[in-house]
């Protein structure tokens, strides 16, 4: 878990960040519908981002980023039709604006779901993902990943790390289009993926002390920033 956040240092650059103007502030909306975002708050916080929980219309104003977190991808997508936000949400990633996906928001970011077809989705991805993969929740496991760091700009040299995996009912990859990279394999599967301002993951980089994905989505979201 983010504990490194209870210490002074980052409780007083939540507070910066919060005392800090709005339109200095690179803000990044968080899906609040259902599911584990409040972690993906406390990291964004950590890396100076401001994080938006969105929950309406009305709060998906002003941003530079967007995060979908885990939980349940079926009540995400009930949910975001039922507010009116799905459409709104898919224009936004279409039209260029950076997005981190994990777990379920890998799902709900796909093009594909494997058995599925029907779900509500955001349609964006170009991958096929199967759904609960790794198994229920007593499975749930930790483990050191080897991947390859998330790309910043088309120009990017290749650079690989060894990451802390959390696995929570985790989807799977199963296909990809020719323009998604492949971040991260486990026996083959694959877990963590790339496309243009989209990366997802299968795993929870929210759950640790890595702030390695959040880093990524916080860069973007300042780049995107300066071209409004």
């Amino acid at each position: 878990m983010l504990t490194h956040l209870s210490s002074i240092h980052l409780q007083q650059a939540i507070e910066r960040i919060e005392n800090t103007p709005e339109q200095e502030q690179v803000r990044i909306g968080v899906l609040a519908l259902q599911g584990a975002f409040l972690e993906h708050c406390h990291a964004l916080y950590a890396v100076g981002a401001k994080p938006v929980e969105l929950r309406s219309l009305q709060d998906m104003e002003n941003l530079h980023g967007l995060c979908l977190p885990g939980g349940e991808s079926t009540v995400m997508g009930k949910l975001l039709v039922q507010n009116r936000m799905l459409e709104k949400f898919a224009g936004f990633i279409q039209g260029g604006m950076p997005v981190f996906a994990t777990c379920a928001g890998l799902i709900l970011l796909s093009k594909e779901i494997i058995g599925f077809e029907n779900q509500v989705r955001l349609n964006c991805l170009n991958a096929a993902v199967n759904r609960n993969a790794f198994g229920r929740q007593k499975e749930s496991f930790i483990e050191e990943l080897p991947i390859i760091c998330p790309f910043l700009s088309e120009n990017d040299a290749e650079k690989q790390c060894v990451f802390p995996a959390v696995f929570i009912r985790a989807p799977q990859v199963v296909r990809v289009g020719n323009n998604v990279t492949i971040l991260a394999k486990r026996n083959e599967q694959i877990l963590a993926v790339q496309e243009k301002n989209m990366v997802a993951a299968a795993f929870h980089p929210e759950l640790t002390e890595n702030l390695l994905f959040h880093t990524w989505l916080y860069k973007k979201a300042s780049e995107y920033k300066q071209l409004l």
